[in-house]
């Protein structure tokens, strides 16, 4: 039945999406599934699921993550967010971005699914899906950064982060003033 919803979503809706935790063992049975889905896919695996979706094992992954999520997000049309350490985010055209932000408490359960709300909230507010994934993975380590930072390095979980969330996007936009959208597009500065 996953499998046939995932099938359902990538091919059908024509919406934007973002394909994580199990929708992503459903992808790696068929990678087929996303050629439909061009351009307006994000997918989140960590490395074990890189592997599943690459036929390969984690070692090969974390050899060469770069290389792996370049190849992978020009190959299929999609962007990939290839978590874990300096997560990486890699879009269709082949660009590829290092994300500074996050540290090694944001390990433990439920991380992935604030990051995957975070791409779908920017996603739904108009972002492509480069500059939501790029958005939500610089804000989502910058939250659990400031949360190391006040309560140390480890201890706190995905549910703090997300509270932690909104603060990040507050300062985020008193640095960097954006221009409002405007009826013909977003402005970029």
């Amino acid at each position: 039945d996953a499998v046939r919803v995932v099938r359902h979503c990538l091919t059908r809706t024509g919406l934007p999406l973002v394909v994580d935790a199990d929708a992503l063992t459903c992808v790696a049975r068929d990678l087929e599934l996303l050629r439909p889905a061009r351009g307006r896919v994000v997918l989140t695996p960590h490395p074990g699921e890189m592997a599943r979706l690459l036929g390969c094992d984690v070692a090969a992954v974390q050899g060469d993550r770069p290389g792996r999520a370049r190849d992978f997000a020009r190959k299929h049309g999609c962007v990939l967010v290839l978590k874990g350490a300096r997560t990486l985010i890699a879009a269709p055209g082949g660009e590829l971005w290092i994300n500074p932000t996050g540290n090694a408490g944001m390990a433990s359960g439920g991380m992935g699914d604030v990051l995957a709300g975070l791409i779908v909230g920017l996603l739904a507010q108009g972002l492509d899906g480069a500059e939501a994934a790029r958005l939500a993975v610089y804000v989502h380590g910058a939250a659990a950064d400031v949360l190391a930072n006040e309560q140390g390095p480890v201890g706190y979980l995905a549910s703090d982060v997300a509270r932690a969330v909104p603060r990040r996007l507050a300062a985020l936009r008193q640095q960097l003033p954006l221009e409002p959208h405007t009826a013909r597009g977003r402005k970029r500065t």
